[in-house]
């Protein structure tokens, strides 16, 4: 968007043109939609305060259409706060924060206070059921089954490639996701229960490990918190044909992580060869990588 015109454009229109391009919004007509559109767009901003009244008009048609206009609004401004995080933070940025930001670019009217406190609430729940001097298997078979037998977060092998896997408010609302995406929930969870619990990108595939004092054990969200040792990681690799390189089990970076959560967005866009998609996720990955 071309900020400097779009106030130039909205003060060429009247509020008598302004009212008609509105109500043009209705017309049955899609090349005359396209075209109002086009200029309401053009307006920058502004155009979608005129447009909020509207999404409760008695017109279903203009309810939808000015919606879509004022979402289109929301995601170019989210879009900004993201690039601007993503170009702003280091190695350690705030990995939550970014996961939002991130949503918002898809979903920019999600209640992320509310999704926040959900996640504080499973933590609070957590906190109840685990004996204070219970060693790591057992805290880690507590949160297990809370997270992938009570909850019922699961991998979602069926859709795997839906982009949905990867924002994290469709992730807590359907319970299900991809490797990193149900990495990244429990993380999250661990964060808030102080646990020494950090992410594992394996080539393809993305784990979480427990490290402590004496023992670490490799976790893996996906296939519903199965624990693992190093032996079963290697294999792993081995099976994969993957050379066997420290950094395959060193922990991720949260920068490396939201960079791999845009690479997996860019490749499941482009498997359903949605380019505007691609494209948008092309620029976060361009800032992430620099």
């Amino acid at each position: 968007m071309n900020a400097p015109a779009q106030p130039q454009a909205a003060s060429r229109l009247s509020a008598v043109e302004r009212d008609a391009l509105i109500s043009l919004l209705a017309d049955e007509d899609p090349a005359i939609f396209k075209l109002v559109r086009e200029r309401l767009v053009a307006c920058g901003g502004i155009a979608a305060e005129w447009l909020r009244p509207h999404v409760l008009s008695a017109d279903p048609r203009l309810r939808r259409r000015a919606q879509d206009i004022i979402q289109h609004f929301a995601r170019h401004e989210a879009d900004d706060r993201f690039l601007g995080f993503c170009l702003h933070h280091g190695e350690d940025l705030n990995l939550e924060q970014g996961a939002w930001l991130l949503a918002q670019t898809q979903y920019p009217d999600i209640n992320v206070e509310a999704y926040q406190a959900l996640l504080d609430s499973y933590a609070a729940a957590l906190r109840d059921r685990i004996k204070p001097r219970g060693n790591a298997r057992h805290r880690l078979g507590v949160i297990n089954q809370y997270l992938f037998g009570e909850l019922g977060f699961t991998g979602n092998e069926k859709n795997y490639y839906d982009p949905a896997n990867s924002y994290l408010n469709c992730v807590l609302d359907r319970r299900t996701g991809i490797p990193l995406s149900l990495s990244l929930v429990y993380l999250l969870l661990a964060r808030r229960l102080q646990w020494p619990i950090a992410g594992i990108g394996l080539p393809g595939h993305f784990i979480c490990r427990y490290q402590g004092s004496t023992e670490e054990i490799y976790i893996d969200p996906f296939h519903g918190g199965r624990l693992m040792s190093k032996a079963d990681c290697v294999a792993f690799l081995l099976r994969g044909h993957h050379a066997l390189q420290d950094e395959f089990l060193t922990p991720a970076s949260p920068r490396r992580m939201l960079t791999r959560m845009c690479g997996n967005l860019h490749q499941t866009y482009t498997r359903l060869n949605q380019m505007a998609e691609v494209t948008r996720i092309q620029r976060y990955l361009v800032a992430l990588t620099r």
